[in-house]
């Protein structure tokens, strides 16, 4: 199947999706870390978000709080505010949205990407929306190009160990059987950081649901415990800290 294909057939029926993956972050400079963890994602179309039966829904829920600052009152609401502050209207066209949901109340979602598509089903942008772990977020808007790559200065504060300096190089290709994310930090002329996500698709089926979270149980905790544990690990080897500047409003404090 081509890109092409494989954009319609997601865009045509948006049926939610989930994808067991690996992530895994390299740090080369100035000391070398690396780490892997396993969690699930999901891949949803934000205007049709599923619902689950009543007993399971503590184990996915989508928010709109939990993007684009909880501005808005509905998560595709939120990305169409964004996207028309830089001109974009998808003029109602598709989105993909790759995120985690909600686990017994509680989320935390590093990054989230939203494929935006325009009336006729052409990709037309894609949103990367980062959270760190001091409660603020930021979105960047990417053109990318057929191989879904696109290069974007970094303007975030994410890791107290990396000063918010650099260029980021993402490849972002539209999830299909298989989920590849890479994210690599360029600065002065080094790839100081890597991250990737791989991922196989599988149906959100209850089945499939329950599955993952008992291999994963409080899967988002597991992430953000990750972070801080890692982040202790490297402080312990003395590696030095950058301080965190002041947030924008538009981009600062969650609700």
């Amino acid at each position: 199947m081509t890109r092409t294909d494989t954009t319609a057939a997601l865009t045509a029926t948006g049926t939610p999706a989930l994808y067991e993956c690996v992530i895994t972050h390299v740090r080369r400079t100035p000391l070398r870390h690396a780490l892997r963890h396993r969690t699930y994602l999901w891949c949803v179309d934000p205007d049709r978000l599923p619902v689950l039966p009543r007993p399971l829904r503590p184990l996915a829920r989508f928010d709109a709080r939990d993007h684009f600052g909880g501005t808005a009152g509905s998560i595709r609401a939120g990305l169409d505010a964004f996207l028309a502050a830089h001109g974009v209207d998808l003029e109602g066209g598709r989105v993909v949205m790759l995120a985690h949901a909600r686990v017994f109340g509680y989320v935390f979602n590093p990054l989230s990407v939203f494929w935006c598509h325009d009336a006729s089903g052409a990709l037309v942008c894609v949103v990367a929306e980062v959270h760190n772990t001091y409660g603020q977020r930021h979105c960047y808007l990417l053109r990318t190009d057929e191989a879904g790559e696109a290069e974007v200065d970094k303007e975030f504060y994410v890791s107290p160990f990396f000063a918010v300096e650099g260029r980021y190089r993402m490849r972002l290709p539209l999830p299909g059987e298989r989920l590849g994310l890479t994210v690599q930090l360029e600065h002065d002329g080094d790839r100081a950081f890597t991250a990737v996500v791989r991922g196989r698709r599988r149906p959100a089926t209850v089945p499939a649901l329950l599955s993952a979270a008992a291999r994963r149980p409080f899967s988002t905790a597991a992430v953000w415990a990750g972070i801080h544990r890692h982040g202790i690990h490297l402080l312990l080897r003395g590696l030095p800290v950058h301080p965190r500047p002041c947030s924008r409003p538009q981009e600062g404090m969650l609700p």
